[in-house]
């Protein structure tokens, strides 16, 4: 498969590998993006070792310097394996 925009989330080189560890995301109950996208929303992300992934849970919990002073993200992460 081609890979042709930098920001893709799967790295060409290792888009053959297997993917045991993951991390869902979801919205907590009464979150008003739920009217928008749905009750049964979620985005699920997988990756090759346990490392990896409880690396990019770290860097997904950190509150991010894209959100203004007054907002409040709400998603829910969850470590899953399979």
């Amino acid at each position: 498969m081609d890979f042709c925009h930098q920001h893709n989330l799967v790295d060409p080189e290792t888009a053959g590998r297997e993917r045991s560890f993951g991390i869902r995301v979801t919205l907590p109950a009464g979150d008003t993006l739920r009217n928008v996208v749905g009750d049964d929303w979620e985005r699920l992300h997988w990756f090759a070792t346990e490392g990896e992934r409880d690396a990019a849970f770290e860097q997904m919990a950190i509150r991010h310097g894209y959100y203004r002073n007054t907002d409040s993200p709400t998603q829910v992460l969850e470590k899953i394996s399979r």
